[in-house]
């Protein structure tokens, strides 16, 4: 009894993390858990492919450095991983909206389990050994980090963006500047958000913990490391799914 119970309050708990009633904790705590998958889905990538696969940055700079060069296959690949993340979060939106009018309060939680199950399909990227097989197994990767990242985009009302790591250090340097700047000249009345920051704080932290899980899970795994990630996300998004709801009864 206590077990069942207990498992009980864990389906419930992850229906709420992914319900459509939103609130600002429930947020961060989606946020928190999905940066950590992040940062050890773009750990693990990078050990698999060695190519970091939430960087859009890195791969537009690739892109201008390899037009003056003229590197076609390194230019071609920039690109490819530009539009696989778009894609994603193409995707993302599509499923968010789509379920939304058809299946009500579980709009988020599709997206998810969808994350998961490519996960778990890019498990199988390691039977590709030929450079086009790598190629393909970096865009499929990329397009989930921006199936991700768009999701909690949509969920979090553009609050957050868990594989966007410049944007969160670059809000920890405005607020310690702000905390900074109030502290030396206390009558500017200029105070730093210290609930903002410490959850900024956090979401690296989960980042950076969620690479070191992702690193040390390819190295003993290989690419099989994406599984207990896959697994975490349709963990969280299956109850929610599977859970019938009444139909609506017009009045």
């Amino acid at each position: 009894m206590t077990r069942s119970r207990h498992l009980s309050r864990q389906l419930v708990a992850a229906r709420l993390l992914v319900g459509h009633r939103r609130s600002q904790g429930r947020d961060y705590g989606l946020a928190l858990f999905l940066a950590l998958v992040a940062g050890a889905s773009n750990a693990g990538g990078f050990f698999a492919l060695a190519q970091y696969t939430s960087h859009m940055t890195g791969y537009l700079s690739q892109i201008a450095d390899n037009l003056v060069v003229g590197n076609l296959v390194v230019l071609v690949t920039a690109v490819l991983a530009i539009a696989s993340f778009t894609t994603g979060a193409a995707i993302s939106a599509v499923l968010v909206n789509w379920a939304r009018e058809r299946r009500k309060g579980k709009h988020f939680a599709l997206p998810l389990a969808v994350q998961g199950t490519c996960l778990a399909c890019f498990a199988l990227a390691g039977a590709f050994t030929t450079e086009t097989g790598r190629i393909f197994a970096l865009a499929w990767l990329c397009g989930i980090m921006g199936m991700q990242n768009a999701t909690i985009t949509k969920i979090s009302g553009a609050r957050i963006r868990t594989t966007h790591a410049t944007g969160m250090i670059t809000d920890i340097g405005i607020e310690s500047g702000r905390a900074i700047y109030g502290r030396l000249w206390p009558e500017s009345g200029v105070k730093e958000d210290r609930e903002k920051l410490r959850i900024l704080v956090f979401l690296v932290g989960a980042y950076v913990l969620g690479g070191v899980v992702g690193a040390t899970g390819y190295l003993v795994m290989g690419f099989y490391f994406a599984l207990p990630l896959a697994a975490l996300l349709l963990a969280l998004s299956l109850p929610s799914l599977l859970r019938r709801t009444r139909p609506y009864q017009r009045r």
